[in-house]
């Protein structure tokens, strides 16, 4: 998210300039249409959206969807552009929480206008949340999941006589325990959200806390917010998780026993590092204090408000619900060994990418999960809340001090 703060900055004074909604004259919807995509992610996620788009093709023959790559490096500045400009795609997809700041600016339909709310009922209720304005207003639905599991060496843990993975907080402290006094010299590590927001995240929720209120007011002062922080820090500075960001299929080849990772590591793991298959599995993150909330990631789409198109590009958006657009993204996602979780959690253990017992633990950890917030001001504060985390971490702040400081951070982007 860094790499577009600073353009974000720059850009900002002129899009609340014209944050009202524009009228957009909309073309004759049953002449032929070419929608522009643009896509966040990689080449090959590209690919597995656009045979979605070649299927709505075949049964709509006047309408062309062209899905265009946005790497997550530079997306969001380049959409936040394009949303000020009032120029560039039909149809856009991002972080979850991106189509409600760019709606705030004027640039995205109201997907209820079309009739689109009534996917909320197939949709992860978290998750939709996430994606929807305060007021309401649908600029964006989950276009698909993504979460953490907890990684681990099943011959590690054999051999420091630890019979089955950390299912709560105390277990694994105590396994780490276990795992050093066997002579393990790395027992356990973060992938993604390693001293990022996403990290404390589900240490946050785990002990019963937010980041805001209901009412979008940042929610860091309470006991429960200072002893997630309390005990996500002492992982690092007691319990020795590296601060360096380190791989997940990499820790485990060099010997890490349990690692965090992102759920699209269990694609890769016997295809990348051969040797450890056989050696490894996966569950859930361990339970805090309140339960097992997990962080549950994925994109949102929507339709710009600039659109020409603006009815068949939220008929498409209504399509990538659909089953047979879900198979065909699924049977492309498998030939490239991609993973893919659709929005709809009835499809994660029989539709997505992955094997049905990996599905299950992702399924488990989705039922359970939070989404991130989708406040005001969120998507701009979320890089500097980082920092101040990441100080309690490398003890530059006490836990407390961090907390205060990014809620203020929060505070100032919420207007």
């Amino acid at each position: 998210m860094a790499a577009w703060s600073t353009i974000l900055l720059t850009v900002l004074s002129a899009a609340c300039a014209t944050s009202g909604q524009t009228r957009t004259e909309q073309a004759d919807q049953n002449a032929p249409a070419t929608l522009t995509f643009w896509s966040t992610g990689g080449d090959d996620e590209t690919a597995i959206f656009q045979k979605a788009a070649d299927l709505y093709h075949r049964k709509h023959a006047n309408v062309t969807v062209k899905v265009q790559t946005l790497s997550w490096d530079d997306a969001y500045a380049k959409l936040l552009a394009a949303a000020t400009s009032r120029s560039g795609p039909d149809i856009i997809s991002g972080g979850m929480t991106w189509t409600i700041q760019f709606g705030a600016r004027g640039a995205m339909v109201d997907l209820r206008k079309h009739g689109l709310e009534s996917l909320k009922a197939q949709a992860q209720p978290a998750q939709w949340a996430s994606a929807t304005s305060p007021d309401g207003s649908v600029y964006g639905v989950p276009l698909d999941m993504s979460t953490l599991a907890l990684y681990y060496r099943t011959d590690l843990l054999e051999k420091a006589g630890i019979d089955s993975p950390p299912k709560t907080w105390d277990e694994l402290v105590e396994d780490i325990g276990k795992l050093k006094a066997a002579g393990i010299k790395k027992p356990y590590s973060q992938d993604w959200g390693n001293l990022d927001w996403i990290g404390y995240f589900n240490y946050l929720y785990q002990a019963g806390g937010t980041f805001y209120t209901p009412d979008c007011k940042p929610s860091l002062d309470t006991p429960q917010a200072e002893q997630a922080l309390k005990y996500w820090v002492d992982l690092y500075r007691e319990h020795g998780a590296p601060t360096a960001s380190v791989e997940a299929s990499d820790a485990l080849d060099t010997g890490t026993a349990l690692v965090v990772g992102g759920n699209w590591i269990a694609k890769g793991i016997d295809v990348n590092k051969p040797k450890l298959k056989g050696k490894w599995a996966m569950t859930a993150l361990p339970a805090g204090p309140a339960g097992p909330t997990t962080f549950i990631g994925g994109r949102a789409i929507g339709v710009t408000s600039f659109s020409k198109y603006a009815q068949t590009g939220a008929d498409f958006v209504a399509f990538m619900y659909s089953d047979e657009a879900i198979a065909a993204i699924v049977e492309e996602a498998r030939k490239r060994n991609l993973p893919y979780i659709p929005p709809r959690p009835d499809k994660v253990v029989n539709a997505s990418s992955f094997t049905p017992e990996q599905a299950q633990v992702f399924e488990a950890s989705i039922r359970a999960g939070k989404a991130a917030p989708g406040c005001p001001g969120w998507d701009e504060s979320a890089p500097d809340v980082s920092k101040q985390l990441q100080s309690a971490i490398l003890g530059k702040a006490d836990v407390k001090t961090a907390l205060a400081e990014a809620a203020k951070v929060m505070e100032r982007n919420a207007g």
